[in-house]
């Protein structure tokens, strides 16, 4: 299959373009008393905040397309005549797949027929975790120079995309146009934009609402829970009982199914995912849903949604930083209140204790050739061996990690995720003490998931994790890591 060349679109360019204003000069003087004196109506600090993003965005949209994914190798790519939309999505599960492996070995296969459809979110914190400036952009075989979303600055919102309801086959041969919409009313949107499936990212959805049920007295994070499936399903495992907590500490930093399973089915025995799923609308959030999942044993993820700029709005929230965070669009306001203190402070401890850091950061294969280095992150040393290999549930990558701990600059508290059509990572990053200073939230979707390969990715080493994604998202997070080491 050819590779096939894309122009821009004009009218979104035309619009990415509109949406950036080319200062370059750095932001003077104390950066929360600009944005109270924008959120006070002072046209100066409303102009000097939306620069401020305009710049970021820009930044972030050079980084994306510098990525030049045209040379990844597509080794699922389309079948000739191939042409109906599937009728009922396949199910997708994070998890290396077995049958990888040899399609690794049998077949070289193809370049991508296509731009990849990324979304990627940028939000910019003050030293309190307020937010500087967000940006959002997305690329697509629609817009293959990548495209600035206009995101309001006040309610870190935007009402200028089409989101669409993710499907392989229709990105395969549908232009990566999909037809289903993820909300209502949004027709004559500019931007149409068919959303990754978030894989395993929708666990910060699942997380959300446990620890919702948790501050409610509706759940006890120390009480037993007994999972015990009505009908059995292979991903989500037989009857358990564990704690709350263990099984939210699992689903997040081991990304462990069974474990998700669990706590989804927690949520239906409460009555409570209807609810779950209305919160994130009243919260401003009208993306993040998780619909469709099975009562009867949690299973069944595919009905979920997140695009880049909610999961960071969540993300935002779930850090916490002091009064009103966004306003709603009929301006109700939402505040770090939405999770108790305590809530938030268990949550951020979990992402900080992730395990699988080999998307948008690689240290787990530190010293490697291959892949690149990612954003620089201290490991986390729960999953340290005493020879400073990482292993991480069965997970085995084989790596002294020492030396890259010993020159890392952040902490990354973060949820990855991955299918066939999927890589996802989503987390908060923090500069350690006596680095360069930055602390912002990043959020990167796209359909590149374990069915696609650089062309000269080495093979898997036997008994180590394999490298699952293309190498490009964690050269991708490198350079947003550094477009905000710059911005203070």
């Amino acid at each position: 299959m050819r590779l096939r060349r894309f122009a821009a679109v004009p009218a979104l360019v035309a619009l990415a373009a509109a949406t950036v204003t080319p200062v370059a000069a750095a932001d003077a003087g104390n950066p929360a008393a600009r944005l109270a004196e924008a959120d006070a109506g002072n046209p100066a600090a409303v102009a000097d905040a939306g620069d401020r993003a305009a710049r970021l965005a820009e930044a972030i949209r050079q980084a994306v397309v510098a990525q030049d994914f045209k040379d990844v190798i597509d080794l699922t790519p389309p079948e000739p005549g191939l042409t109906a939309r599937s009728a009922e999505p396949v199910e997708k599960y994070d998890g290396y797949p077995a049958q990888r492996t040899a399609r690794l070995a049998a077949a070289a296969g193809k370049p991508l027929h296509q731009t990849p459809n990324l979304d990627v979110a940028v939000i910019e914190l003050d030293d309190a975790g307020r937010p500087r400036a967000m940006a959002d952009v997305l690329l697509s075989p629609q817009h293959p120079q990548g495209v600035v979303v206009p995101v309001d600055r006040r309610t870190l919102s935007t009402d200028q995309v089409r989101y669409r309801w993710w499907d392989d086959t229709e990105w395969d041969v549908n232009g990566g146009r999909g037809t289903r919409d993820v909300l209502a009313g949004r027709e004559n949107a500019p931007i149409d934009f068919s959303s990754p499936y978030p894989a395993s990212v929708l666990k910060l959805m699942v997380g959300f609402g446990v620890l919702r049920l948790v501050d409610q007295g509706r759940v006890a994070l120390d009480g037993d829970y007994a999972y015990d499936p009505t009908v059995p399903r292979p991903a989500c495992g037989g009857k358990q009982t564990k704690t709350v907590r263990q099984f939210f500490d699992e689903m997040i930093t081991k990304s462990q199914n069974e474990s998700t399973c669990a706590l989804i089915k927690m949520i239906h025995d409460l009555k409570a995912m209807d609810e779950l799923n209305a919160s994130f609308a009243d919260l401003g959030m009208p993306t993040l849903m998780i619909t469709g999942t099975l009562p009867e044993n949690g299973g069944r993820w595919i009905g979920s949604n997140m695009s880049g700029i909610d999961t960071a709005k969540l993300l935002l929230l779930v850090n916490g930083g002091p009064g009103v965070l966004w306003r709603t669009t009929d301006g109700k306001p939402v505040t770090r209140e939405a999770l108790s203190r305590s809530s938030r402070a268990f949550f951020l401890r979990t992402l900080g204790d992730q395990g699988h850091n080999e998307m948008l950061s690689t240290t787990n294969w530190c010293g490697r050739d291959y892949p690149a280095q990612g954003i620089p992150q201290v490991t986390p040393q729960r999953w340290v061996q005493p020879d400073g290999t990482v292993t991480v549930g069965d997970a085995v990558y084989g790596q002294d990690v020492r030396p890259c701990d010993a020159r890392a600059e952040v902490a990354y508290a973060h949820k990855n995720g991955w299918v066939d059509t999927t890589g996802s990572d989503a987390g908060i990053v923090k500069s350690l003490r006596g680095k360069d200073k930055r602390n912002y939230i990043v959020v990167v979707f796209g359909n590149l998931g374990t069915d696609y390969v650089d062309p000269h990715r080495p093979a898997d080493q036997p008994g180590l994790f394999p490298v699952l994604y293309t190498e490009k998202y964690a050269k991708l997070g490198k350079a947003i890591d550094g477009i905000m080491t710059g911005r203070r």
